[in-house]
C-alpha cells in the first residue's frame, strides 16, 4: 500500500502540496486530476523520490520514503515504473536501448537485459521496432516504448503524468486499453491526468487536487456511504 499523510512542498512562494493525506491499495487504478499548477506531478515526483517533502510522511509498504537514503533509491525505484508525458525517450538510443536504462539504472544485472526487454516490447507491440530511434517511430509507438520501459523492472506500481497529453483521442485510447491490461494484472497504476474524457470513460477512483489541497476523493466519498449505510443498518436493528 502507498499512504501520503499530512504532505506538504513549497517550492519558494508556491505551496504546492497543502496537507495531502490519501492511500492507494495494492492493485488499485486511480486518477489524480485539476487544473495547471494544482500539484498532480508534485505528488507523483515526491512519490518517486525525485524531491522530498517539507513535511508528513510518505510509506511504501515498510518503507518511509522521506528517510530513505540515497543509495537505497535506485531499490525503491525497482519497485516503481515512471511514465511521462513527453515520452523522455533519448533521441540518439534505439528503442531496445532506451529500455534498457531503466535496468541499468535500477542495477538490474545485464544477463537478465536481453529477455525482459524482449518481453515488455512484445506486450506493448513493439517487437518489431526495437532497433528503431526514436526519430523512426510515431507519438503513440514512442509512448508504448515509454511504457515498456516502465514496466521493465517488473514494478509494483506504475506511476504515469499525463500520458496521454500529447496524443490524439484514438491513440490515447489505445495507451489507456494498455494501462488497463497491466492493471488487471494486478499493477498499481496512479495517473496523473487532466484529461476528463478518459477520466470519465474509465470509472476510476478519483483524487481532485486544487491548489495542492485534496478538494475530493471518490474512494474516500464511497467508503464514507459505505459506513454511514451500516451505521443506519446498526441503529434500525438497535
Amino acid at each position: 500500500m502507498l499512504k501520503l499523510v499530512n504532505i506538504t512542498k513549497r517550492f519558494g512562494d508556491v505551496l504546492a502540496a497543502d496537507n495531502v493525506t490519501f492511500d492507494v491499495d495494492n492493485g488499485e487504478f486511480v486518477f489524480i486530476t485539476g487544473p495547471s499548477g494544482s500539484g498532480k506531478s508534485t505528488i507523483i515526483k515526491l512519490v518517486l523520490r525525485q524531491i522530498i517533502q517539507d513535511s508528513g510522511d510518505i510509506f511504501l509498504d515498510e518503507l518511509d520514503l522521506g528517510k530513505l537514503k540515497e543509495k537505497d533509491i535506485p531499490k525503491l525505484r525497482q519497485r516503481m515504473g515512471v511514465v511521462f508525458q513527453d515520452f523522455k525517450m533519448i533521441p540518439e538510443r534505439t528503442l531496445r536501448e532506451n529500455v534498457e536504462i531503466a535496468l541499468a539504472v535500477t542495477k538490474v544485472p545485464e544477463l537478465e537485459w536481453k529477455d525482459r526487454v524482449a518481453h515488455v516490447l512484445k506486450l506493448v507491440g513493439l517487437e518489431k521496432r526495437l532497433n528503431f530511434f526514436p526519430s523512426q517511430l510515431a507519438g503513440g509507438e514512442i509512448q508504448r516504448g515509454s511504457l515498456a520501459r516502465a514496466l521493465v523492472t517488473n514494478p509494483s506500481i506504475i506511476l504515469a503524468d499525463e500520458p496521454t497529453g500529447n496524443l490524439d483521442w484514438k491513440t490515447a485510447e489505445q495507451i489507456m486499453e494498455l494501462f488497463e491490461e497491466i492493471n488487471k494484472e494486478g499493477k498499481t497504476i496512479i495517473m496523473a491526468t487532466h484529461h476528463l474524457g478518459i477520466i470519465e470513460k474509465h470509472k476510476k477512483r478519483v483524487i481532485e487536487l486544487k491548489e495542492g489541497k485534496v478538494v475530493s476523493d471518490s474512494g474516500h466519498k464511497k467508503v464514507e456511504k459505505e459506513s454511514s449505510v451500516k451505521e443506519k443498518e446498526v441503529k434500525e436493528t438497535k
